[in-house]
């Protein structure tokens, strides 16, 4: 058995959630991860076997962020919790409430779970969606000081259910008084390898501009960030002093949807031959928005360049993103390998 402390990583079938597992488990921690259904189990073990070998050092229980089962039982005897567990975002559903209603319960009931039980320091996922301004602001670069205004009608239902999640975590730590520290990591547009079929939303802009399902690219940009980077950064921020009750953004460079393009096409060969190369003008995106509303919260970042730095996590924790092609590569041809395109 492993002399390194007990962690429990929330949400384990999830894509973040699994790289942070699996980081855990290459650095020798026993790790516990929560399923909704502990049915999950095996195709989440097969799927984190591709990586690493989990030996004895791996356990599943099952929590549910809508419900109170459940949750002391994975946290108790816990050093570490890395509450990683969130709603999907897309596509975004008519009623916000059912997203930020979830998100804000379920960091209450694992923050809770983890005061209770004692836990050393809670180290929470949230996103530079919680730390941006208005979508069709001018172009600006935010740090942690930066919090994502909540009233402003233009803020996407995901970026206000991870505004208000996190802000729920400090209030909750706060009013606590006890040993239990946190820390927060706000991840940009994440990409990495895959390890089965439950990847993040993210990697869909990946996967879209492989099956050719995006018709053309539009001007629209993010930072990117590689999932192994961001459990890196949780894992970083989990041990050291210095990273208790500090935000951390996690990104890299910002790339345009065309940059990205250009990348795979240059990189993959025959498996990117229908990666469009048209570019998409604003106006035929923002006529497109009236009739599909996922695009209604895009199109305001038409041509805006919102970057996000990383240089508090790079100067506090000695964190370092890897190259931008890296990520993208290997997360296309991971998607190629398991017949996801």
């Amino acid at each position: 058995m492993s002399d390194k402390a007990t962690v429990l990583v929330t949400g384990g079938s999830g894509f973040i959630g699994g790289w942070c597992v699996v980081g855990l488990l290459q650095q020798g921690y026993t790790v516990r991860t929560t399923v909704r259904d502990l049915s999950r189990e095996s195709a989440v073990r097969a799927a984190l076997a591709k990586a690493v070998d989990a030996q004895d050092r791996l356990s599943f229980y099952a929590a549910n962020l809508t419900s109170d089962a459940g949750w002391d039982a994975a946290t108790s005897g816990c050093e570490y919790v890395l509450h990683v567990a969130s709603p999907l975002g897309v596509p975004a559903p008519k009623n916000p409430d059912e997203l930020i209603i979830p998100a804000r319960d379920g960091a209450k009931r694992a923050v809770n779970a983890a005061i209770r039980a004692g836990v050393k320091r809670v180290v929470m996922t949230s996103s530079v969606a919680a730390t941006s301004g208005s979508p069709n602001g001018p172009d600006s670069v935010k740090d942690e000081t930066t919090w994502t205004d909540i009233t402003d009608p233009t803020v996407s239902a995901y970026a206000r259910s991870k505004t208000i999640a996190e802000r729920a975590a400090w209030d909750l730590i706060a009013s606590s008084g006890g040993g239990t520290t946190l820390a927060t990591v706000n991840p940009s547009l994440v990409l990495a390898p895959v390890l089965g079929r439950d990847f993040s939303d993210s990697v869909q802009v990946i996967q879209r501009l492989m099956t050719g399902k995006v018709p053309g690219l539009p001007r629209l940009g993010f930072n990117i960030v590689d999932a192994r980077d961001v459990a890196d950064l949780h894992i970083r921020a989990m041990t050291a002093p210095e990273a208790a009750g500090q935000r951390f953004i996690a990104s890299g460079k910002f790339e345009w949807m065309a940059d990205i393009a250009a990348l795979l096409r240059a990189k993959l060969g025959a498996d990117a031959a229908k990666v469009p190369t048209r570019k998409v003008p604003d106006f035929v995106l923002r006529l497109a928005s009236i009739f599909d509303k996922d695009l209604r919260f895009v199109t305001p970042g038409l041509g805006r360049k919102h970057d996000h730095t990383s240089a508090k996590a790079q100067t506090l924790l000695g964190w370092r993103p890897r190259p931008t092609e890296e990520t993208v590569v290997d997360c296309a041809r991971s998607l190629v390998k398991e017949g996801l395109v």
